[in-house]
């Protein structure tokens, strides 16, 4: 392997900040010129989260294990 000199290792961080730049700006525009199109989704992945709500957590299954405990 070769060994990178001082200024060689400094120059490649640089580009790592260019490219978090990039994706900074790319972002703040994405988000802001397609907020319009995300907000008016909202409510229907409101109405969406219900259901699903109720189906991962575990609807009906509390305090099974107290009553059963207490019915004995």
């Amino acid at each position: 392997m070769t060994e990178l000199s001082h200024e060689q290792r400094q120059s490649g961080g640089s580009g790592r900040w260019v490219f978090w730049g990039f994706v900074a700006v790319a972002a703040f525009f994405l988000i802001t010129e397609h907020r319009a199109h995300v907000v008016e989704f909202l409510p229907f992945v409101l109405l969406a989260a219900c259901p699903l709500m109720h189906l991962f957590h575990r609807h009906g299954d509390h305090g099974r294990k107290d009553d059963k405990e207490s019915s004995r």
